[in-house]
């Protein structure tokens, strides 16, 4: 939890709200990738990148 705090901190000190987005969006395509590894999909993702 630390990594988060400092990461929320910067974006408040910064004023950088637009980085929002872009690691919630990291962190779902991180989350699929790991949780479809060992599945029938994997395939499919990793056609994808």
């Amino acid at each position: 939890m630390g990594r988060f705090r400092e990461i929320v901190s910067f974006m408040k000190v910064r004023k950088k709200w637009w980085l929002t987005p872009i690691i919630v969006v990291l962190l779902l395509l991180s989350l699929v990738l790991v949780l479809s590894q060992g599945s029938a999909l994997a395939p499919f993702i990793y056609a994808i990148f």
